[in-house]
């Protein structure tokens, strides 16, 4: 007997095939009229609901999908429907994960809104999506100089300062320091000095997103990303076994500047001792 199951399921699959590519097709021309309409809402509603019953056609609509994925950010900006303009966003980059343009485009209206680091972190995305990508990195170099304090460079270009950290940190390594946390690592150029004196494991936590995007960067740079361990985390925040091993024998810290009490950095090198630093016996 012929197999009258298989023959219905069949004829089902090809129903709703047909209909797929129907609903596909009128939601394309739907989308086509809002945008001459300036219809910018619907159009991406359009879209968006195309790239779901149509993934396939990602490549084919990208371009369309982001012109009116602006157009509409840019309405939904001017009426201060600032939840709606991030959803859409968050929608969009569900859909193209990796794409530069989405992200860069997201970054500047972080950056517009004060969300500066938040800002910083999509700029540093396109930039690694596209080194080419000329205006996303103008966008990063652009909200690193908001971020980066000045103290930073004075910092980094004092050779007399960073030799005697160096000599310091040398000394405690040799002397048995093998395990060594960097609070607050910025650029991580003391984690940089405890690896290449000796120190069998070093630990470095910052706070700052576009810090620590900018010191995994200069660290891999330097390849040592397998030799320092980098953590986004306050330094209260560290907790044992979770984030690290176990106690370390060494800390590190260049804090000192205005921040040493409006940023909690002694509350930070006392969290260090009592928690997080090996005690003397």
């Amino acid at each position: 007997m012929p197999n009258t199951n298989s023959k219905f399921h069949n004829n089902h699959r090809g129903g709703r095939e047909a209909g797929r590519q129907e609903l596909v097709s009128r939601s394309l021309q739907s989308a086509q009229h809002c945008l001459e309409d300036q219809d910018f809402g619907t159009a991406y509603a359009h879209y968006l609901l195309v790239l779901h019953l149509a993934p396939e056609l990602k490549t084919n609509v990208k371009e369309t999908f982001q012109f009116t994925l602006f157009k509409w950010a840019e309405e939904l900006d001017s009426l201060a429907r600032i939840q709606d303009l991030f959803n859409c966003y968050e929608q969009a980059l569900e859909l193209y994960p990796n794409d530069e343009v989405i992200c860069n485009s997201m970054g500047e209206h972080l950056f517009r809104m004060g969300f500066r680091d938040e800002a910083a972190g999509y700029f540093h995305k396109a930039v690694k999506l596209n080194p080419d990508f000329a205006d996303a990195r103008e966008n990063f170099y652009r909200v690193a100089n908001w971020l980066v304090e000045r103290w930073h460079f004075v910092m980094l270009n004092d050779t007399k300062r960073n030799l005697a950290y160096l000599k310091a940190i040398e000394s405690a390594v040799c002397s048995g320091c093998k395990s060594v946390l960097d609070i607050g690592t910025g650029t991580g150029i003391l984690s940089m000095f405890a690896k290449k004196a000796g120190a069998s494991f070093v630990y470095a936590c910052e706070l700052s997103k576009t810090m620590y995007e900018l010191a995994r960067d200069v660290v891999a740079a330097n390849n040592m990303e397998r030799d320092i361990q980098l953590l986004h985390l306050k330094s209260l925040d560290i907790e044992i076994p979770k984030h690290i091993p176990e106690r370390v024998s060494l800390v590190v810290t260049e804090t000192v500047d205005a921040g040493l009490f409006g940023e909690g950095i002694v509350e930070s090198l006392i969290h260090a001792w009592e928690h997080l630093l090996l005690q003397p016996k």
